[in-house]
């Protein structure tokens, strides 16, 4: 997955993530399916910035960006901050 591909895939998350927000403040969904949801954007938009990092550093130390693959979540979410 490409640079692009990756921001594409960011920006379809935020606007996933907007979209729940505006059905649920017009009673279209409840606050359960969106927390549910959110959490599920949340993680994923997680795993896709860890991946655009990588792929950057990568470049950056002159290593070819498209050797790195997406970490799992359980892997990205449980990095130290």
């Amino acid at each position: 997955m490409d640079d692009k591909t990756v921001l594409s895939r960011i920006s379809g998350l935020v606007e996933e993530e907007h979209t729940l927000r505006q059905q649920l403040s017009q009673g279209k969904i409840s606050s359960d399916e969106e927390h549910a949801r959110l959490k599920e954007l949340e993680e994923s938009l997680d795993q896709c910035w860890d991946l655009l990092r990588r792929r950057r550093a990568a470049r950056s130390a002159g290593l070819d960006p498209d050797a790195e693959q997406a970490h799992g979540i359980g892997e990205v979410e449980g990095y130290l901050q």
